[in-house]
């Protein structure tokens, strides 16, 4: 193993001006010093949090007052720190490089990859914070580990339970799909319509198993709700402007995403005031919602697209202020993806790749990774600043009831 250890740190080739350069820099979230391979133990775990984040360099023979001393290294000290390494699970091999200097000592340089893992040390997991390593919290590591084999196993891909058929979809529903996608042209036309060949086109059936996406999009039958009863939406009017208000309106609705959507929309249109004036040179009235539809229904319909769906007593929520429209949806940010960098321009990653791409054919969702910045825009148009969140539980949006022309 010290042979391959070795060899696959020829390619790195720091020198002693490229080392003085990293160690100038001081410690930090990328960079950790260790005085001798005598702390190896603590430096593997922070090869593991390294490669849990962004990558980084471990240096044995610094100080911690960033004193290049470097110490004598030889064969059996490498495999000191290889035999180290191979407690880290999956195995990870950083590349090292031994950068000699005056007096016959040495500085042992470690050059760790980011990405990949996540990454274990004896069975717990690591992760920097600055210049420390810390054991990452179980929340992050359960949540990392799901985005690993997302790709491959996820709700939205698994098999419905025994004795769900087409008969407990939405025919209608399916066909007004396949209509609106051709007519965008995100869909060849089908020479063959039926329910089972339509899904198929969709992805929605694989192998002869229909896949829980289908209910998630098409379930209609009453026998559904007792078994996926996640698919909901709860719409509400709070008399204030928080919830220990009084309620004006408060609707719970079960169905599959393209109802409620509706349902959702539908609300709005009871609820949300529209200013209204009279154009100068114009006979016609211009009536302006204080919500923007378009930015409304992209919204909703991405809560309903990259929700959560593995937890049974999770709703997407709408609930309106007197100040403000919340939009929120049971999971989290997925894929370093923050608040931040939905404001600008950004690789999509859905949660439910198959739920999205069926909402995308249909034209309920713009192209994917622009729909946040669209609904941006839309809302500084009309005056409406928006504002994205996240917390363990949950993601929300929200603009504020601020609008040129009405008063609230």
């Amino acid at each position: 193993m010290a042979d391959r250890w070795t060899c696959s740190a020829k390619g790195f080739g720091m020198n002693l001006k490229e080392l003085k350069a990293i160690v100038a820099k001081g410690e930090s979230e990328r960079t950790e010093f260790k005085r001798s391979t005598g702390q190896r133990t603590e430096a593997a775990k922070t090869v593991c949090a390294l490669a849990n984040g962004l990558g980084g360099f471990v240096l044995f023979g610094i100080t911690d007052k960033s004193e290049i001393v470097g110490q004598q290294v030889a064969t059996s000290t490498l495999e000191d720190v290889a035999n180290e390494l191979r407690r880290i699970e999956p195995p990870i091999f950083p590349d090292i490089e031994t950068v000699a200097l005056k007096g016959g000592n040495s500085v042992i340089a470690l050059r760790v990859p980011g990405g990949g893992g996540p990454y274990t040390y004896d069975g717990r997991p690591y992760l920097r914070h600055g210049p420390t390593t810390r054991v990452m919290p179980r929340a992050v590591y359960e949540q990392r580990v799901m985005e690993k084999f997302h790709a491959t196993s996820r709700w939205e891909n698994q098999p419905v339970p025994g004795g769900v058929t087409f008969a407990d979809l939405d025919e209608e529903e399916i066909q007004l799909t396949v209509d609106n996608a051709v007519d965008l042209g995100r869909l060849e036309p089908l020479k063959r319509r039926t329910t089972k060949a339509i899904l198929t086109g969709l992805g929605l059936i694989v192998e002869g198993k229909l896949l829980n996406a289908a209910v998630a999009l098409y379930g209609k039958s009453q026998r559904l709700q007792s078994l996926y009863p996640q698919c909901s939406i709860r719409l509400a009017r709070f008399r204030g402007k928080d919830r220990l208000g009084d309620f004006i309106d408060n609707r719970q609705y079960w169905g599959h995403a393209f109802a409620l959507l509706r349902r959702a929309e539908t609300f709005l249109l009871d609820h949300v005031p529209i200013a209204g004036r009279v154009v100068s040179g114009r006979m016609k009235r211009e009536d302006r919602p204080l919500y923007p539809p378009r930015a409304t229904r992209e919204v909703v319909a991405n809560a309903l697209c990259h929700r959560d769906y593995t937890i049974p007593g999770g709703a997407v929520s709408m609930a309106m202020y007197d100040d403000r429209l919340e939009i929120i949806n049971t999971g989290t940010l997925h894929f370093d993806i923050t608040p931040e960098k939905l404001a600008q321009p950004h690789q999509s990653k859905p949660w439910n790749p198959i739920v999205a791409g069926v909402f995308y054919r249909a034209g309920i969702i713009e192209q994917w990774g622009t729909g946040t910045l669209k609904v941006i825009d839309w809302c500084r148009d009309n005056a409406n600043p928006p504002q994205f969140g996240k917390s363990r539980a949950i993601r929300s949006w929200s603009p504020s009831a601020r609008h040129r022309g009405l008063k609230t």
